[in-house]
């Protein structure tokens, strides 16, 4: 693990509570429980459904898929409406009581917990699919998550991940301007108010974002656990593109000076990881 990472994120750990609150804030609530099902984030839902499955070349095969820090559910219920098998956890009670009665509503069986993405109430290498998105920045251990995600992922299996971006200034979990490039202890400020004073800061999360991360710090951490990586840019699927967006990314896939730019531009980490099959070598 990149020992700078590691360094700069241990001052976070003085935010988290000595046990996991599940409860939540009712404007925080309200809004995801709102957001989940609006068409963009059903369409960005399927969207990530459609690359993990074109990615791995599975689609024809019932999969075992975990959700981690699934909310109100709406990922898990794009996964199981096409008839794969779901496991879905948030640390959010109320969230999570919300996609039980919508998966219940609309006839999905789906297995929803309440729990912490650092000790994962499933068996190793039981599942084909791990997401975890927009999750770890807001763990102080974000080591443990990822430690969890990877102990359950089978040989050949898949791991996304979504995260903050400290490359890009352009971020939305604090609404203030250009914070991912705030020094760490002027975010330690803002982490402290918005979790004390002025909750508003961070959208009124229970655990407002600690962690901001990089492409090559994670895919550094994984390679490490046996995985290797994928960006934004080599799991697109380029057949529905047209020419020019194909020779773009398809130079950004060959050079990596060009690859590092697209990280600053772009909002987010996104990284897909496959773990090694052992039982292929």
């Amino acid at each position: 693990m990149s020992s700078e990472l590691r360094g700069r994120e241990t001052a976070a750990s003085e935010l988290t509570a000595p046990a996991w609150d599940h409860s939540t804030h009712d404007r925080f609530f309200e809004y995801y429980a709102r957001e989940s099902q609006s068409s963009e984030a059903l369409e960005r839902f399927r969207s990530v459904r459609d690359t993990m499955l074109h990615v791995i070349g599975e689609r024809d095969r019932v999969l075992e898929v975990a959700d981690i820090g699934c909310g109100a559910g709406m990922q898990s219920m794009v996964w199981a409406e096409s008839g794969h098998s779901v496991h879905a956890l948030d640390v959010n009670e109320p969230l999570v009581q919300l996609g039980r009665d919508r998966a219940a509503q609309a006839g999905r069986n789906i297995d929803f917990r309440v729990g912490s993405a650092t000790n994962l109430p499933w068996a190793s290498e039981s599942m084909d699919v791990c997401i975890a998105l927009e999750l770890i920045e807001h763990v102080s251990e974000w080591d443990a998550c990822v430690d969890e995600f990877a102990r359950v992922v089978k040989p050949g299996g898949a791991l996304l991940l979504t995260t903050t971006n400290r490359l890009c200034p352009v971020q939305e979990e604090f609404n203030l301007p250009l914070y991912s490039w705030y020094p760490s202890r002027l975010k330690r400020h803002f982490e402290r108010l918005s979790i004390t004073t002025r909750p508003a800061l961070a959208n009124f999360a229970r655990y407002p974002a600690v962690n901001w991360f990089t492409f090559y710090m994670l895919e550094s951490y994984l390679a490490e656990k046996g995985f290797r990586s994928m960006d934004r840019f080599q799991m697109m699927d380029l057949s529905g593109k047209g020419a020019a967006a194909r020779r773009l990314v398809s130079m950004m896939r060959r050079v990596p000076l060009l690859r590092r730019l697209g990280q600053v531009l772009t909002p987010g980490t996104r990284i897909l990881a496959i773990k090694a099959d052992r039982r292929g070598e």
